[in-house]
C-alpha cells in the first residue's frame, strides 16, 4: 500500500476531508498534511505538482469562485499565467492534492482513482 507523503488540502473543505477519511479508512498513512491557505506553496513546488498530475491545466481549478469573478472564463489562459495564479491565490489549486512516497500524484477526489493507487 502507498504511504502518502503530502496532502496538499484545506482542512475546512468538505471534499478535502472527505478525501482524507476516505484514505483513512483504507488504512493509508499521510505523513504530512500542507494547508494551503496558510501555508503559501511555492511556485516550484507548484509546477513540480503540475508535472505530476499530467499538465498544469489539471491541477487548475476553474471551480474558484475568483475564476468567474476576475473574467478568466472569457479568455484562454497559458500554463504560465495557470501556475501564477495558483502561486497567488491558493483558491486555483484544484484540492486536495496528494503526493505518495514513490511520486504520484493525484489532484482532486475520486474514489476510483484513490482506490487505483492504494491497490498498486
Amino acid at each position: 500500500m502507498e504511504t502518502i507523503s503530502t496532502m496538499f488540502w484545506l482542512p475546512h473543505c468538505s471534499t478535502c476531508q472527505k478525501a482524507d477519511a476516505f484514505l483513512k479508512e483504507k488504512g493509508a498513512t499521510i505523513s504530512q498534511y500542507v494547508d494551503v491557505k496558510t501555508q503559501q506553496v511555492n511556485p516550484e513546488i507548484i509546477a513540480k505538482l503540475a508535472e505530476g498530475v499530467g499538465g498544469v491545466d489539471k491541477l487548475f481549478s476553474k471551480r474558484a469562485l475568483k475564476y468567474r469573478a476576475m473574467g478568466l472564463h472569457e479568455r484562454e489562459l497559458s500554463d504560465t499565467e495557470m501556475l501564477e495564479l495558483m502561486h497567488q491565490e491558493y483558491t486555483f489549486i484544484k484540492r486536495p492534492v496528494i503526493v505518495t512516497q514513490s511520486g504520484k500524484t493525484l489532484a482532486g477526489f475520486s474514489k476510483k482513482q484513490y482506490e487505483a493507487l492504494l491497490s498498486e
